[in-house]
């Protein structure tokens, strides 16, 4: 009896330990945890390792017994970026080229995808093949064709473009989003679309009463990819408008120069950025981007939940 007991007590305590086939132990969830935190840190620490340095005075970059904590919050580091970078104009012009070039594209690419996908069209499936395959051409080998084109037009020096290829389904990346709003559109019955013309809906009517509304998951991860993509883009808009509109990032890029030029102007005895000014730049450019992801993390991460991105 007593040794029944005992070995009753035995199992329990194995099971807690190692588990058991319906509930997994504490040594399993310990080292899930432990390589979900590790993988957790490599992505953080550039973040990381960009905050803290960017608070880093003068002083504390020459003392090397200071490495992560500053002695104190110098944020005269992010005055001087928010003057390099003229904040309030690159992030209108941030704002101009990301919201409506993200709005054009999702538009653009949910038409074409439901066409796709709902209709009956020869050589359909080739169709989505060479759509896909555009994905992988580089933008170098389309960037020059397309500044002829524009400049032949009068388009350089506007923010067209960066609107004209996201209204006609050729904005950054748009195979992604053909594709997205594709497998999301054959997803749902065609019995829908049969009963609205039953009651005299036309296809456009049915688009965007019924297609639209029940693709809300894909319409916000086109988005939010939409924007930040845009954001972060510089090559091409550098070279078809970045004098005219330039943006936060386009400032970034030019952080070295302009930051001289400033300093020059305003009589500071340095016109070098230190690491620390230059960190505090990078995260006034990001700052907008990461509150816009913080206020929409739920509603993005049921997105991708729920978008037909894997065809489910």
């Amino acid at each position: 009896m007593h040794r029944s007991k005992i070995t009753i007590v035995e199992n329990k305590a194995k099971g807690i330990i190692l588990g058991n086939h319906s509930k997994d132990g504490l040594l399993k969830a310990a080292a899930r945890y432990l390589v979900l935190t590790g993988i957790g840190f490599i992505f953080m620490y550039p973040i990381l390792y960009m905050v803290a340095n960017s608070f880093l005075s003068p002083e504390d970059l020459a003392d090397p017994a200071v490495i992560w904590i500053p002695t104190q919050l110098y944020w005269d580091n992010f005055k001087k970026a928010f003057q390099v970078l003229d904040f309030w104009n690159g992030l209108k012009n941030s704002l101009l080229v990301s919201t409506v070039s993200a709005l054009l594209q999702t538009l653009s690419t949910s038409v074409v995808s439901y066409g796709l996908a709902r209709f009956r069209l020869p050589f359909k499936k080739l169709f989505v093949v060479l759509i896909v395959a555009t994905f992988f051409i580089p933008v170098e080998i389309t960037s020059v064709p397309r500044y002829v084109l524009f400049y032949r037009y009068g388009f350089v020096d506007t923010l067209l473009p960066s609107y004209l290829p996201a209204l006609s389904a050729q904005g950054l990346n748009s195979a992604i989003f053909i594709l997205v709003f594709f497998m999301f559109f054959r997803s749902y019955p065609l019995a829908f679309d049969e009963a609205a013309s039953l009651d005299g809906a036309g296809r456009f009517k049915i688009f965007y009463k019924i297609a639209l509304p029940l693709s809300k998951p894909a319409i916000l991860v086109s988005l939010l990819f939409s924007s930040v993509w845009y954001w972060n883009e510089t090559a091409q808009s550098q070279m078809y408008y970045g004098n005219k509109f330039p943006s936060l990032m386009h400032r970034l890029t030019e952080f070295g120069s302009r930051f001289a030029s400033v300093m020059k102007e305003s009589s500071s005895a340095s016109t070098t950025p230190t690491q620390a000014i230059t960190l505090a730049a990078t995260m006034l450019a990001m700052l907008p981007m990461i509150l816009f992801y913080l206020i929409s993390q739920k509603q993005f991460i049921n997105s991708i939940e729920h978008s037909g991105i894997t065809g489910e």
